[in-house]
């Protein structure tokens, strides 16, 4: 059972307490205790200062700071946050430690409101970014044209590498707003190409992209199955064809997380973090080389989150938090191998396993006839030059054994 509310989080805009609600003042009159960066102290400085009130600065960790206010449990305490703290912001943060019963989020102004709003955007058509303290490499991800991004960034430092992210993605061209201070006196807007846009910039920013494309830009849709080159590969890559195939029957959802059991080039794991937002994937593959191309892949492609290990299965699977889908690409007749998976996928689970060998495809057969799921073979042949005409190349069949975990 849950307290009752102890714990107010408000949402401060560039106005400061000037721009609260008589409820949010309340709450900061009756707290024994603020919480608070260094910017959130000096926008209450003087309405706090008045009253004998100081802010506590969050500590390093910032871990150690949700233990503080959980000390104070079932007393009035504040948090002072930016904006809207449920929008890429504290509160989400909170809320995962202290049951939401005891906590009264009084948001303020978000920045990315006021940013869409400055711009005539409409918010829901928007793709919305945090890069901050989050790799530039995230924004690779949504990069498609006539897309519209904006951008939480760890500061104005970024801005040159967000810049030249775009003119290596060829998209130089795109329309560049760099919204400094909104909602206060020092709002400024700063706007040029990526390939022309210079500095420097206010750290406290929200950042504007409006994708434009030139003629040779490669498209790299979210929708599974891109281009075999656009991987670096040694040759051990589940083909484009495959791959979609795969991914339809492995069902990338928000959130879900992925095993890609021998991972090779990655694009299987990679495809499927792209597809869903917040996906997750561990990828095992004991090859030093295609890990660090399977990494180098991760950033190219906008997710540079994916979780390589340095691991063959079984014994690297141990102890890792259960999947909702796993891949087998390769390995699927390593001893033991089906039934560990099996055994470790989520009721509800999809697992799906290619073979491209005899030896492997005796091995679907025989899970198939034990387990039960579905059986496909898969064929595809690919145009290409014969002498001075064109005919048909075929790759290597791919027997697929999938199922659904009941």
């Amino acid at each position: 059972m849950s307290l009752a509310p102890w714990l107010t989080v408000i949402g401060l805009g560039e106005d400061g307490v000037e721009g609260l609600a008589p409820l949010a003042r309340q709450a900061l009159c009756e707290a024994t205790c603020v919480f608070g960066g260094a910017r959130h102290a000096e926008l209450a400085a003087s309405f706090l200062g008045a009253r004998g009130i100081s802010v506590t600065p969050w500590p390093s960790p910032f871990s150690h700071g949700v233990d503080l206010l959980l000390e104070r449990r079932g007393t009035p305490v504040v948090v002072l946050a930016s904006g809207d703290p449920m929008w890429f912001g504290i509160g989400a943060t909170l809320v995962r430690r202290i049951d939401p019963g005891e906590i009264v989020v009084l948001p303020g102004r978000s920045s990315l409101s006021l940013a869409a709003a400055r711009l005539g955007w409409p918010l829901a058509e928007v793709e919305i970014l945090s890069l901050h303290g989050r790799p530039l490499d995230s924004l690779r991800a949504v990069l498609t044209p006539g897309a519209r991004i904006l951008c939480l960034t760890s500061g104005g430092s970024a801005l040159p590498g967000i810049a030249d992210l775009l003119v290596d993605e060829g998209y130089g061209e795109s329309r560049l707003v760099v919204l400094e201070h909104l909602g206060g006196p020092q709002e400024r807007v700063i706007e040029a190409s990526a390939e022309r846009f210079e500095g420097p910039v206010a750290d406290l920013n929200v950042t504007a992209i409006e994708l434009r494309a030139v003629r040779h830009t490669p498209l790299r849709a979210r929708v599974p199955g891109l281009p075999d080159d656009a991987f670096r590969h040694d040759g051990k890559l589940t083909k484009r064809e495959i791959r979609a195939a795969s991914l339809a029957k492995l069902m990338p959802v928000p959130g879900a997380l992925l095993w890609d059991v021998g991972a090779g080039s990655g694009a299987v794991a990679i495809e499927w973090m792209r597809a869903a937002r917040g996906a997750r994937a561990i990828a095992l593959e004991p090859n030093d080389e295609r890990r660090a191309v399977a990494r180098a892949n991760a950033a190219a492609l906008g997710v540079p989150g994916l979780d390589l290990r340095d691991a063959t299965a079984p014994e690297g699977l141990a102890g890792l938090e259960a999947p909702d889908a796993i891949f087998l690409g390769g390995g699927a007749s390593a001893p033991g191998i089906i039934e560990t998976v099996l055994a470790a996928l989520r009721p509800g689970g999809r697992l799906v396993a290619n073979a491209v060998t005899l030896e492997s495809e005796a091995v679907l057969l025989s899970a198939h006839a034990r387990f039960g799921g579905e059986l496909c073979r898969i064929a595809v042949s690919r145009a290409a030059p014969v002498g001075g005409m064109t005919g048909w190349r075929p790759l290597m069949p791919v027997t697929q054994w999938s199922l659904v975990k009941p």
